[in-house]
């Protein structure tokens, strides 16, 4: 295989490109699909080709990429500490999700010109030099996964250091990793340096033949709860309490999941197992189902109320047997009301979804099988009794294994209450990768300096 000295792989980069080429086409239907839920997936389109930028543009920035949600609020702590430090911050997305939750989270330092928002180009070299060339960032930081080919190997050949943080690669990722050969092992290796989440994740990259990693725990443990939603769904939780009613979230289920959680919920309530019947509280992952599943409760005949057709009181969900959780950002109030949590992204193969929040407000966690995407932050909240795994062969296992589980939990108020105060604790003591990582990168910017 032909290799440029700066790693780039000549002839695989070539068909990279091509496919691109050819599939643009492709990535503009799909916006335009989407924008049948919201008009907004359409906005911003010059950004996705790398020009269009509205003035005033801000250069020597510091420049972090967080794909979406779970990425851009995984990034707060560290882009408050560049904040705090008077630096300005270059923001990308690639989803409207996580453009809208940059919005959110940082709206008064967009506002007085210290963060700018633009969408990430796609990954062609026009777009890419472009956007390089328009913004001129000083270091660059993609967070946890993302690794696009052409912005990487430019970015080393133009001597802008760019280092993957929060860094996390599964074995199955790793493995599709390796099936590239060398040109996906030049792709990490062209990275200036990782800061991995754990040693597990470390040891993968180093497999690869990356050589600047450094473990540096999970930035989710830095992330703050919003304290206005930690008091609101205490409010909730107490209400609940008043009537010996207990709430379960199934937080941020996957597409095939519902359908397990709800067969699961209808014979928990049929066992009438429970005097006054628990409340479900399921919250889709993905707003743009929020309609499916709304219509997956009606169809397995449970009553629901959604969470949008009401303020700030649960008494709307008396006589219900399940909360639609239909809202964006707000899953700390549902932690914080709720006795246990169901985690999606865990009962089938989707590798799990952020557990450490739901911790942090002091919620115990049950997890499926599946959770090769936090592996370390499950083993050890396991470990110290702040969550419990479920298991299960098959669906219908899935099923029967989380009722009893369920039930386990739900009857024992006393292991409840130890588990939530684990799983403060674990959420607590697994801080500071703020600090290691801003100590790292200033010791590198020594090194490029």
């Amino acid at each position: 295989m032909s290799v440029q000295k700066s790693g780039r792989p000549i002839v695989w980069f070539a068909v990279y490109q091509l496919l691109w080429h050819l599939l643009l086409p492709l990535a503009f239907i799909r916006l335009a699909w989407r924008a049948r839920h919201s008009i907004q997936y359409l906005g911003h389109l010059s950004e996705r080709l790398g020009f269009g930028y509205t003035k005033p543009i801000i250069q020597n920035t510091i420049w972090i990429h967080a794909v979406s949600v779970g990425e851009t609020r995984a990034a707060q702590p560290l882009i408050e500490a560049y904040l705090a430090r008077g630096e300005k911050i270059l923001l990308t997305h690639m989803t409207l999700n996580g453009r809208r939750t940059g919005k959110k989270l940082f709206s008064s330092a967009i506002t007085a010109g210290q963060i700018r928002q633009v969408y990430l180009p796609y990954d062609l070299c026009g777009p890419v030099e472009h956007f390089l060339k328009t913004f001129k960032p000083k270091l660059g930081l993609f967070m946890e996964t993302e690794a696009w080919p052409t912005v990487v190997f430019r970015c080393a050949e133009i001597g802008l250091p760019l280092f993957l943080v929060n860094a996390r690669l599964s074995q199955r990722s790793a493995k599709r990793v390796q099936s590239f050969g060398k040109a996906g092992q030049a792709l990490f290796q062209a990275f200036a340096g990782v800061l991995a989440q754990t040693v597990f994740d470390a040891e993968r990259y180093q497999q690869l033949g990356v050589r600047n990693i450094e473990v540096v725990g999970n930035l989710k443990f830095d992330v703050p709860l919003d304290p206005a939603q930690l008091e609101k769904g205490c409010q909730w939780r107490t209400k609940l309490e008043s009537s010996n009613r207990l709430m379960v979230c199934a937080a941020s289920t996957r597409d095939g999941e519902e359908a397990i959680i709800l067969k699961a919920w209808q014979a928990l309530l049929l066992s009438n197992t429970f005097t006054v019947p628990p409340l479900l509280c399921l919250i889709p992952r993905h707003p743009e189902r929020f309609a499916d599943v709304a219509n997956l409760i009606t169809n397995m005949g449970l009553t629901f109320r959604k969470r949008s057709e009401w303020l700030d009181t649960p008494d709307a969900c008396n006589g219900v047997k399940v909360l639609l959780g239909d809202s964006m950002g707000e899953m700390a109030l549902y932690y914080s009301a709720a006795s246990l949590t169901v985690m999606g992204g865990t009962l089938l193969p989707f590798g799990g979804q952020n557990l450490i929040e739901a911790c942090a407000a002091g919620c115990p966690v049950l997890l499926g099988k599946h959770t090769y995407n936090f592996q370390q932050a499950a083993i050890d909240a396991i470990d110290c009794g702040a969550a419990k795994q479920i298991e299960g062969e098959t669906l219908l296992n899935e099923s029967l294994a989380l009722v009893e589980a369920l039930k386990s939990c739900l009857q024992n108020a006393e292991q409840l209450e130890q588990m939530a105060r684990a799983a403060k604790q674990y959420a607590v003591d697994h801080q500071g990768a703020t600090q290691k990582i801003l100590t790292i990168l200033d010791r590198q910017n020594h090194v490029f300096n």
